[in-house]
Order: structure tokens, then C-alpha cells, then sequence
């Protein structure tokens, strides 16, 4: 599965033109994308995926797959069929002349999937990419809560921080001795304030059992072969759970709104 895209920020002449996902006074709003979502104000479900195009682009190849193995029950079909597929979303977006990012991670997807199920002759490789990248995450996330390092906090305050690529350079090239607060500050300032190690490892745990329940419901389906179904719940545990897991996330890690008038 891919992930929902994540909005190009152009720099103007003058000054840095801001991003679709922040109010005017530089606050994340409702409509921010991904994991950009999670310093949001407002959660927005529809925008966190990347509203209908982005649900399109991240479901519509893995449907063309399994459906079209159903019908026709061979290899070759279904595998031109998703890239096929994959490759229309990409070059819709090129003519239209926006962001590829979303489009392009499908295709990589679908590509991977397509190769190592190709060279094995096994249908259910297709699926085989994505199961090996839900167990790292998995293993990953599980390191980052028992050296009490939760991951979704490094992920939050890194937004809330602002550390963008160009930030992270802009960073690296400070002379010793520059004024001003570092942001790289914020990364670990966190882990200080009790209910913020608290919140980052429910967070945590949440994404854990994101990648649990996967791999719990999918590897037998891959290991018995079962194509039809491994498909039915590749799509279900994917961007709908993605999504749910993404507002738990929100709402377990979102700043309470500042009174009226303060």
C-alpha cells in the first residue's frame, strides 16, 4: 500500500509561499496530508488520504490486480493489468502538470510486487513486498517503545518543529556560536514531560497494532496462496485502517486548543 501524497511547497522570489496545509498565522489546519495530519488543528480523514484522487491512486492498482486474477486465474494478466493501471494514475498527473509524489510511490509498489511475483511464478508474491515492510515497521516501532524512544514523538515534534529537508540543511550549516534556539531542540526536549512520553507511546503502540493486525491477517492467506482473499484484505487493511490509525494517532497526541481570549 501507499501512502497518501504529501504536498509540494514552491519558494517564491520574495519569500516562501505557504503550504495548503496551514492557516495564515503559520498553524497546521484541517486539510493538512499523511502525517502531516497529526499537528493538524482539525482532522480531516478525506484530506489526511489524500482526498478521492489520493484513495484512487493508493486502492486502484492492487483492485485491478486481484479482481482481474479472479476472472482470469493466470499470472500475466493481472500484472499488466495493476501496472497498467499504476502507470495511467502517474501519467494523469504529469499532463496535469501536479504533484507526483502519491502516483509514483504506487507504481514503485506495484513494480516491486510485479517483479518478485513475475521471477517466482507465485501469485501471492505480489503481496510478499508489503509483508516484509509491515514486519520492519513493526520490529522498528517495537525498539523505538522499549528503549522508551517512542517513534511518533520524534515524528510529531519533528512537524510541530518545522524540520523540513531545506531546515535540516539550513541546520547543518550553522556556524558554532549562531544565536538562536536550534530546532533540533524540540526532538528531544519531549521526552522530559511525562505526558508527552505518555501520549508518544500510546501513539506508538497504535501503529504497532496497525502493523500486528496485517501481518496477523495476512501472512496465512500469503502462505496458503489464497489470492482472492490475501487481496480482499490487502485493501480493507489499507488505507481505511491507515486512515483510522492516523486519527486514534491525532487524537492522542493533539495539543487541547488554547481558552477563548487567551
Amino acid at each position: 500500500m501507499s501512502e497518501p501524497a504529501r504536498d509540494e511547497v514552491s519558494e517564491q522570489q520574495s519569500a516562501p509561499e505557504q503550504s495548503s496545509d496551514q492557516h495564515p498565522s503559520g498553524r497546521p489546519s484541517g486539510d493538512a496530508r499523511g502525517v502531516r495530519a497529526l499537528t493538524s488543528e482539525e482532522f480531516s480523514a478525506a484530506q489526511a488520504v489524500g482526498g478521492v484522487r489520493g484513495l484512487v491512486e493508493a486502492v486502484l492498482p492492487g483492485l485491478v490486480f486481484v479482481v482481474a486474477f479472479v476472472i482470469v486465474n493466470d499470472l500475466t494478466v493481472p500484472l499488466i493489468a495493476s501496472v497498467v493501471a499504476a502507470v495511467v494514475l502517474v501519467v494523469a498527473r504529469l499532463v496535469q502538470r501536479t504533484p507526483v509524489t502519491q502516483a509514483l510511490g504506487g507504481l514503485l509498489g506495484i513494480a516491486i510486487g510485479v517483479v518478485w511475483a513475475w521471477t517466482s511464478g507465485e501469485a501471492e508474491n505480489y503481496y510478499a513486498g508489503g509483508l516484509l515492510l509491515n514486519a520492519g515497521y513493526l520490529v522498528v516501532l517495537l525498539g523505538t517503545i522499549l528503549a522508551r524512544r517512542p517513534a511518533v514523538g520524534y515524528v510529531v515534534e519533528a512537524l510541530r518543529a518545522g524540520l523540513t529537508p531545506d531546515k535540516v540543511r539550513e541546520e547543518a550549516n550553522r556556524e558554532p556560536g549562531d544565536d538562536g534556539p536550534s530546532p533540533f531542540a524540540a526532538l528531544t526536549a519531549w521526552r522530559d514531560d511525562p505526558a508527552r512520553m505518555r501520549a508518544y507511546l500510546i501513539a506508538t503502540w497504535l501503529w504497532v497494532g496497525l502493523f500486528a493486525l496485517r501481518l496477523a491477517v495476512k501472512t496465512p492467506l500469503y502462505l496458503a496462496g489464497d489470492i482472492a482473499w490475501l487481496g480482499t484484505f490487502h485493501l480493507l487493511l489499507g488505507v481505511p485502517l491507515w486512515a483510522l490509525v492516523l486519527y486514534l494517532t491525532w487524537y492522542v497526541v493533539r495539543r487541547p486548543k488554547a481558552p477563548a481570549g487567551a
